[in-house]
């Protein structure tokens, strides 16, 4: 199939991005502040994250029509604001674009009412697809969406056009990973590290397999799937017990001779770096780990433990002794054909500092601590 270029010259769909490629890059157009159109049922919505609206965009956008808000329930609901479903529409007429900012961050200085506005009918399946975009590109879960009423404004080529459905498969789908390169990295535990990296198929974010030794895939291998933490791993940050618990699942591997650090990249629970910041504000507001991410729109842990399992099938790894205190790790790893026979656990990195942290962990994310 063909389809007529700009310059009149003929495009090979071989050229042209697909439903994945189109998803990665709207999650690029919302992290520059661009807008997307979403259609479903035959409507079309132009979509905008609320992180980086400007005052200029915002008022294009309402030359289309009345604009809503779109808030993830969780937000909704630290807002006081109840919600049954995933999420919720809210008017923004006559609100300033640092009265919305407000409604979407609450680290942010904005006047919230204390009486919640009506709801506008907006498909649930609209409304869960816009904040599934915004989470995927690591943004506050919160976005501007006007109504479209000649969907051939969309269809220009100038602004990327996504359907719903698109965008669910794209969330569901694991994607799948190719090694992009490897090599030998002497360690201060072992001389034998070799470091790999995985890029995957949807635009999103490397991960890295970090070898010990040499293991062994016909024996349970030990492992540990290692998320990313920029503060904890690399600053020495005592509000978590992340670096610890990485040096000692390295030294625990090169003490056995061998064994497999998986770093994955899904920073702050898997809501980035810069959402992560605006939870430690929070947490310095007196609320704990869960809450905060409550407070931001959303769920107590975005991660998803499937790439880890995906990654140990690429090395050939399905049997592992699993260095971890999170039963969600087991549960997934073994969900996707991983055989778990043993946890080993990691008893370091408490103190005063993360006493709090690692509280909230074990009673409201089930974490096994010594």
């Amino acid at each position: 199939m063909e389809r007529e270029g700009y310059s009149g010259t003929r495009w090979d769909d071989a050229l042209l991005p697909g439903p994945l490629e189109r998803v990665a890059r709207a999650r690029a157009d919302l992290r520059l502040g661009l807008p997307v159109v979403l259609s479903d049922a035959g409507q079309g919505w132009l979509v905008m994250a609320v992180e980086g609206l400007t005052e200029a965009r915002f008022a294009a956008a309402q030359g289309f029509g009345a604009a809503v808000l779109i808030l993830s329930a969780a937000r909704l609901d630290a807002l006081g604001w109840k919600e049954s479903g995933k999420g919720a529409a809210l008017p923004v007429a006559g609100l300033t674009l640092w009265q919305i900012r407000g409604y979407a961050d609450p680290v942010a200085v904005a006047g919230i009412p204390d009486e919640p506005p009506e709801r506008v009918d907006v498909a649930q399946s609209v409304v869960e697809t816009a904040i599934l975009l915004a989470k995927g590109a690591q943004l506050l879960p919160a976005v501007v969406a006007v109504r479209l009423a000649d969907m051939s404004l969309a269809r220009d080529g100038r602004v990327t056009m996504l359907t719903c459905a698109e965008v669910e498969a794209a969330a569901m789908r694991l994607s799948d990973h190719h090694t992009v390169s490897a090599a030998s990295v002497p360690l201060a535990v072992s001389a034998l590290g070799q470091v790999e990296v995985f890029r995957p198929d949807d635009g999103g974010a490397e991960h890295y397999a970090v070898r010990i030794g040499v293991p062994d895939p016909g024996a349970p291998v030990l492992v540990r799937l290692h998320s990313a933490c920029f503060t904890g791993d690399v600053l020495g940050s005592v509000k978590c017990d992340c670096g610890p618990q990485l040096h000692a699942a390295m030294a625990a591997m090169a003490a056995e001779g061998s064994g497999v650090l998986l770093y994955l990249n899904q920073e702050g629970r898997g809501i980035g770096l810069a959402n992560k910041m605006r939870a430690y504000a929070l947490q310095g507001r007196g609320l704990d780990t869960v809450e905060a991410n409550h407070q931001l729109g959303f769920a107590d842990d975005e991660r998803d433990f499937r790439v880890g399992a995906e990654l140990l099938q690429r090395l050939g790894i399905w049997t592992v002794r699993l260095m971890t205190n999170n039963p969600a790790k087991m549960a997934m790893l073994r969900a996707q054909g991983i055989t778990v026979v043993e946890r080993v656990p990691l008893r370091v990195g408490a103190r005063a500092e993360n006493a709090r942290y690692l509280a909230a962990k074990a009673a409201k994310s089930g974490h096994l601590l010594p």
